[in-house]
């Protein structure tokens, strides 16, 4: 296990760092600002992030012997070896977050839901604390069922076909009446005309059958 320690995390070369995601500041000893570069705990915390695909936000990452002392910290901590990290837990699903640190290789493990963050180390392997609530799936809304544009309904159709050749079969009578009571010498017209109008009554009744047909189609599809 590769390690390195500087007495202030400015003192590292940019050279030296190379894990992407995350500063020399955000590993580094929150209370004394001194470092210890764990490289294996390194390279697998970044392992955990390329996997998660998402940040981790470090809550405690080294801890020099007097500030763990200072926190409380373990006696045998394995933040003081660097090989420890306190992960919040806002962006990201515990149970998900666990099983991607397993399967990175980080063996233990120590849940904090009160405090909203997750230890996790090198090992060896172990786990303490009360596991994070199951977090609810997200369903998407139920759409409820696209409703027919009212000017393509076959209901609305149907009805002005029979209205139109309704209006037509009587607009036909009336001329009928018409002719037949002013000019004789176009009475051969009237014949013609009669059957004009008994073809608008068939229509006017065919388009009354599409519109009983297509309420009751709708009624059976559940569009009311």
């Amino acid at each position: 296990m590769t390690t390195t320690f500087y007495a202030h995390w400015r003192d590292v070369p940019e050279a030296a760092w190379r894990w992407p995601n995350f500063s020399p500041a955000e590993i580094a000893c929150r209370g004394t600002g001194k470092l210890l570069i764990n490289e294996v705990a390194l390279d697998r915390l970044q392992a955990l992030r390329d996997r998660l695909g998402k940040p981790l936000i470090v809550r405690s990452a080294y801890r020099s012997p007097e500030h763990n002392r200072a926190v409380g910290g373990a006696m045998r901590s394995k933040h003081m070896d660097g090989a420890a990290f306190d992960i919040a837990m806002s962006n990201h699903n515990p149970a998900a977050f666990e099983a991607a640190a397993r399967e990175v290789g980080f063996l233990g493990f120590g849940f904090y839901p009160r405090s909203g963050f997750m230890h996790v180390d090198l090992g060896p392997a172990r786990q303490w604390g009360e596991r994070f609530p199951v977090q609810a799936t997200a369903f998407a809304e139920e759409t409820p069922p696209a409703r027919e544009v009212l000017a393509d309904s076959r209901t609305m159709k149907g009805g002005g076909a029979a209205g139109v050749a309704t209006l037509g079969a009587a607009g036909v009578e009336v001329a009928q009446q018409v002719l037949a009571e002013t000019q004789e010498a176009i009475l051969p017209l009237v014949l013609y005309l009669d059957a004009l109008r008994w073809l608008f009554i068939a229509v006017a009744l065919g388009g009354i059958a599409v519109t009983i047909y297509a309420r009751l189609d709708d009624w059976r599809k559940g569009q009311r």
